[in-house]
């Protein structure tokens, strides 16, 4: 296990800008939605699409919820992986 990321496939990346100042400059329902979220988003894939459904004319309520299906896209990708990789080797 490699820190608080647990058993999973998904890549890991190193972040070039301070992720805490670019999470306080996230508009406030983005942040609060962040924080209950299941997967460490970063505050600037976060913001990109939070951007992208705003750009197309949605709510943010509406940019919310199409955030929340792209989280569980992933998990549900993430799973298959973790659970082909089950029991755990010791």
């Amino acid at each position: 296990m490699t820190r608080n990321l647990g058993a999973t496939s998904l890549r890991r990346k190193r972040r070039s800008a301070d992720p805490m100042r670019s999470y306080d400059a996230l508009p406030l329902p983005l942040r609060r939605w962040l924080a209950q979220a299941s997967l460490p988003w970063s505050p600037n894939s976060a913001r990109r699409l939070w951007n992208r459904a705003c750009a197309k004319g949605l709510s943010p309520d509406e940019a919310l919820l199409v955030l929340s299906k792209a989280e569980a896209r992933t998990l549900a990708r993430d799973r298959h992986a973790v659970c082909n990789q089950w029991p755990p080797k010791t």
